[in-house]
């Protein structure tokens, strides 16, 4: 299908759902396209998808997103002035039923792959009619019926009733094996009253006119392509020729007397058996005839009715749908299809030769409208070939003056042909131009998500969001939080003597830093910064934690930081055999977070417990984890071994009772994520002037 039908469902769910609903929808769909191009052909899937997508993310169901589409696409093309077609198309809306082939068949130069559906009036009364709706896809009624509901109230001012008669689903009569049709009958209800009346005035008008009968060679001199067909027997029979134009018999002989089906391929409108009393219901639809350079045999045109001929005729023509400059057809409302050619099975391609008969010369395709003439009880051909350049004219073993001057065939070949090239080059420059900047926007996405990347390194998701949203004040992102754990770490054991000591120094630290960086993620801790050779994060923020998990992560972080760094392979130290360690303080308390700086904006944590921890981190000692009675007094029972220290000088805060923290006994036997039951804490020192104990790890 074309892009305008994908454009005009993305630019009415934003308009009345908003960006974020289409953007959801496009990945649930598993969309790949950001946006469209109003000529590119994209797959016939993508709209039911989309409309399944809706339906999970937006509420509703899918048949009421494909009739929302249909209605979406009328509003959409009215706004590039295609609504100017339908309303000249005619008085009533049964006049615009009957042409709508015929206003696509005007469209297949703008879009040259376009194969929309075949529709036709079956019955028409006071009360409205009924329509017959051909498909060669599958889930597009309710697309189609949302087309006909839009039409009605924006061009004729009505509201249409709607009522689903008959949906059936038939083997076609493509030349594709396994080719499958869809055929609805609709019962349309509205106030046709005038359009019955306006019907019985020309008919009685008709008959009171007395002319003399027409020779039926008059007309055909008129019509030089024109056939005369008659009954060929049976109730289902094919038609047979009567008579035929000068021009047809002279590139075609023979033909007076032979079933058309012999040397004809009804093209359009699709799914219709070729036979008698079928082309008497269709006298309002323009008809496709191809003329086939090789016979087609019909074995019992009595009995036939129609389709066994079709695979013999398509295999005849060798060219099926490309004949006559492979252009589209009508159909249904404004939907098309792709070339049938794209859905074919794999196979051997075919020979350059196929689409030629045995002269060598290419099919003609004839288009025009089949009127009964109840007189003679035949049914009457008004056609002309259909011609897109010069270049086919030799092809098909024509020429100009073989063309009627009163259908402009030779007008619109030779205007054609002046304007070919000029109109191929443009539209090549709006492909590339298409194509560029379809490329611009997926660089543009690549890049878009590189700076959300980017972005939420340095601030986090949840405050970046809220800054994107709208609240561009960094003060509407400062947050209290009554509880969270901050750990300070220093690398230890790094000498940046030299040139090569400093490179050293710096290849240790972006190693030891990554390595922290996959820890926090891995235990769920926010990373703040790293300044110099100290390395700051805090659980609890930026997104609060239940409970007191904040103090079990930092400290599960602690430990983990401990064994990888010493299992890290440095340059820095490497000569000597060292290798290095690191500090680690940790303390839990209220802090204050916010967004600061503008130019290299950075999320900071402010408070007494920011410093405390600093404090503990520096009066700690090389591998071990250093940490207040605050947050010992938060962490999970028989999961830690805790080693009072005593009464510490902390400053800016004075004498500080602190613990060391190491694994637990079961934690040290099983690995780091066993648990332990936890015994009574231990009691710490009365008197800190007195030598306290020697001390001894207590599980905690």
């Amino acid at each position: 299908m074309y892009g305008m039908l994908l454009e005009s469902v993305q630019h009415f769910i934003q308009l009345e759902y908003g960006e974020d609903a289409w953007r959801r929808v496009r990945e649930a769909a598993g969309c790949p396209w950001p946006v469209f191009s109003t000529h590119q052909v994209y797959p016939d899937p993508l709209i039911p998808a989309l409309a399944a997508a809706c339906a999970q993310e937006l509420g509703s169901s899918e048949e009421f997103f494909m009739r929302f589409f249909g209605r979406c696409f009328v509003r959409y093309f009215s706004n590039f002035g295609y609504d100017l077609l339908i309303r000249a198309s005619g008085r009533y809306f049964c006049d615009f039923l009957q042409s709508v082939d015929d206003l696509h068949q005007q469209m297949r130069f703008t879009f040259p792959r376009m194969k929309s559906p075949s529709m036709y009036l079956a019955a028409v009364d006071a009360g409205g009619a009924e329509l017959v709706y051909r498909s060669a896809r599958q889930g597009f009624t309710q697309y189609f019926m949302g087309q006909l509901l839009q039409i009605a109230e924006d061009f004729y001012g009505f509201q249409l009733g709607l009522t689903l008669l008959e949906e059936t689903i038939t083997e076609g009569a493509s030349r594709l094996p396994g080719a499958r049709r869809v055929q609805v009958r609709l019962r349309l209800s509205f106030d046709n009253g005038a359009y019955v009346r306006a019907r019985a005035e020309g008919a009685r008008a008709v008959r009171s006119l007395a002319l003399p009968a027409v020779p039926a060679r008059a007309l055909l001199a008129l019509f030089p392509f024109g056939l005369v067909l008659g009954r060929g027997g049976g109730s289902r029979a094919g038609p047979r020729v009567l008579a035929a134009g000068d021009k047809l018999r002279d590139v075609s002989p023979g033909l007076e007397g032979r079933p058309a089906r012999e040397r004809f391929r009804l093209r359009r409108p699709k799914g219709v058996p070729f036979t008698f009393d079928d082309l008497l219901l269709l006298h309002a639809v323009t008809f496709e005839l191809e003329l086939l350079r090789v016979p087609v045999p019909v074995e019992d045109d009595d009995d036939d009715d129609g389709s066994s001929s079709g695979a013999a005729a398509s295999a005849a023509s060798a060219g099926g749908d490309d004949a006559g400059g492979g252009e589209g057809g009508g159909g249904g409302g404004g939907e098309e299809a792709d070339d049938e050619a794209d859905e074919a099975p794999a196979g051997p391609p075919p020979r350059l030769d196929a689409r030629r008969g045995s002269q060598g010369q290419r099919a003609i395709l004839l288009r025009g409208q089949m009127r009964h003439v109840p007189d003679i009880d035949a049914i009457v051909f008004f056609c002309s070939p259909l011609i897109n350049n010069l270049d086919e004219l030799p092809n098909m073993g024509l020429y100009l003056n073989d063309l009627n001057l009163h259908g402009l065939s030779r007008e619109m070949v030779l205007k054609g042909w002046q304007h070919c090239s000029r109109l191929e080059l443009l539209f090549e420059r709006a492909e590339e131009r298409s194509g560029a900047l379809e490329r611009s926007l997926r660089l543009l996405d690549r890049w878009k998500r590189r700076g959300d990347e980017l972005l939420y390194s340095m601030i986090p998701r949840p405050v970046a969001d809220r800054l994107r949203s709208g609240g561009g004040d960094p003060l509407d992102t400062c947050q209290a939080f009554e509880a969270v754990s901050v750990l300070f770490c220093e690398l230890e054991g790094l000498r940046a003597g030299g040139l090569q000591g400093a490179m050293d120094a710096v290849t240790s630290m972006n190693a030891a830093f990554s390595c922290f960086d996959e820890l926090t993620d891995h235990f769920g801790v926010y990373k703040v910064e790293t300044v110099g050779s100290v390395y700051m994060a805090v659980s609890g923020a930026p997104e609060p934690e239940p409970g007191h998990a904040h103090a079990r992560r930092v400290a599960d972080l602690a430990l983990a930081l401990l064994r990888r760094v010493r299992a890290l392979a440095l340059p820095s130290g490497a000569a000597d055999g060292t290798s290095l360690e690191v500090r680690i303080g940790l303390h839990s308390g209220p802090v204050a977070a916010g967004v600061v700086g503008l130019k290299v904006p950075r999320y900071c944590l402010f408070g007494d417990t920011v410093n405390t921890a600093a404090r503990m981190q520096t009066t700690s000692m090389a591998g071990r984890v250093h940490a207040s009675a605050d947050t010992c007094a938060l962490l999970p029972q028989g999961r830690y071994c805790v080693e009072c220290r005593g009464l510490v000088s902390v400053k800016g805060k004075g004498p500080m009772r602190t613990f060391w923290v190491s694994e637990g006994p079961a934690r040290r036997g099983s690995g780091a994520g066993a648990e332990a039951p936890r015994p009574a804490p231990a009691q710490d020192p009365a008197d800190a002037h007195s030598p306290p104990p020697p001390p001894q790890p207590q599980p905690l």
